[in-house]
């Protein structure tokens, strides 16, 4: 039975993209954080990638050409507004102290992925050394 990465990996290289998208969000909602009437965005990550984890156990679209990937996310699946605590007068719900935070927590989270990829590929390569 041949090895292969969705095998080896599971649902990790996923989980690292759809952190990337989320960071991408949340800087997004730090940057508009003085735009009047801007409303904060966030992904629900959990609902995210339990839907990635049925398509990978799911039967695989067919692509137009095999060097296509498949992409995480489309421009506004899984985004939501975020119900802030104290909105702004001129309409405005982005809370830069909730938006660092949650920023940081997703910066952690991506880098524990990361390592744990890194560590998936250190054994891969390991075994193939056969060491």
């Amino acid at each position: 039975m041949a090895i292969t990465f969705d095998n080896a990996l599971g649902i990790h290289p996923s989980a690292l993209g759809v952190r990337v998208d989320r960071a991408e969000i949340i800087a997004n909602n730090l940057a508009n954080a003085d735009t009047p009437g801007y409303k904060a965005r966030d992904i629900d990550f959990r609902a995210i990638l339990n839907q990635e984890a049925d398509k990978m156990s799911s039967v695989k679209l067919d692509k137009t050409d095999d060097q296509h990937i498949d992409g995480l996310l489309s421009p506004d699946e899984g985004l939501k507004f975020r119900n802030p605590h104290q909105p702004a007068i001129d309409g405005n719900t982005v809370e830069t102290q909730v938006e660092h935070t949650e920023y940081m927590q997703n910066a952690m989270r991506y880098q524990a992925t990361f390592n744990f990829l890194n560590s998936k590929f250190k054994g891969l390569t390991g075994a193939i050394k056969g060491e």
